[in-house]
Order: structure tokens, then C-alpha cells, then sequence
């Protein structure tokens, strides 16, 4: 299958509850990250985490669903 360029978007709720698991299942996934941004929204009371990834839609689909399924985590993917 073809790899794709591709990012991932991911908003945290609550960062104490929900940070660990979400470093996790990145760290298990992490031989598709090809960068990562994270940046506190303070105003919103959220964090947010950008992933560049290059990945088959199968592995995209693996991570984005073990993400989704945590409480208080949205995710949301692109790939061209």
C-alpha cells in the first residue's frame, strides 16, 4: 500500500487525564511521525498537538481510531 503525506490534528480537553494515554499511543506509532507541534490554548482551555505523518491509510486509520476513542480527545486527519 502507498505511503501519503498526510497531518493530524488533535485537541486535548483535559491534559492531566488524557495526556499520557494520547503520548502513548503516539510513541507506538511513532515510526510514522515525521514531525510534531503542541501548543497549549489557554483561552479555550484545550491543547492541541499537530502531527506531519507520511503513512498508509491503514496506519492512519490505526492511530487515529486508538486516539479517538479517548474521553475528552477530537481527532481529525488529511491526507494528500
Amino acid at each position: 500500500m502507498e505511503k501519503r503525506l498526510g497531518i493530524i490534528g488533535i485537541i486535548i480537553k483535559d491534559r492531566f487525564k488524557a495526556a499520557p494515554a494520547v503520548n502513548d499511543i503516539l510513541s507506538d506509532h511513532g515510526e510514522i511521525i515525521v514531525g510534531r507541534m503542541g501548543l497549549p490554548f489557554k483561552d479555550r482551555g484545550v491543547n492541541i498537538i499537530d502531527l506531519i505523518i507520511e503513512a498508509t491509510t491503514d496506519e492512519v486509520g490505526a492511530l487515529t481510531g486508538k486516539l479517538g476513542m479517548l474521553d475528552g480527545v477530537q481527532v481529525k486527519s488529511l491526507l494528500v
